[in-house]
């Protein structure tokens, strides 16, 4: 999985653009539950890619110290790599989203 900041956040701004709503209109309730909806399968697809590429990294590893032939320590370390800063991105981007989630969470209302 190719893990982009840009096209994550921009992605995440037109889902927060599409649920800006106006409050008594009930077709638009639909819509707003259809955003949460599709942005928890987004992360859930986003989630399920960095720990296939943990896994991924982990069987590589694991070949090489076995001794596989087809496999050199440059594509090991490039898979563990790759891995490492798609875990990292993740991080990042919850981390964001507790920090958004604390600034609503304080607002009066």
């Amino acid at each position: 999985m190719d893990v982009k900041a840009n096209s994550l956040y921009q992605e995440m701004q037109s889902m927060i653009g599409q649920s800006r709503l106006q409050v008594n209109e009930p077709q638009q309730m639909r819509e707003i539950n259809s955003s949460a909806s599709d942005f928890a399968t987004m992360l859930k697809h986003a989630v399920d890619g960095v720990n296939n590429m943990q896994l991924e990294s982990k069987d590589a590893q694991q070949r090489f110290e076995m001794g596989d032939p087809n496999l050199s320590l440059a594509e090991v370390m490039l898979t563990k790599e790759k891995s490492g800063i798609a875990f990292e991105a993740t991080v990042q981007v919850r981390n964001k989203v507790l920090e958004a989630y604390k600034t609503i969470m304080n607002m009066p209302v």
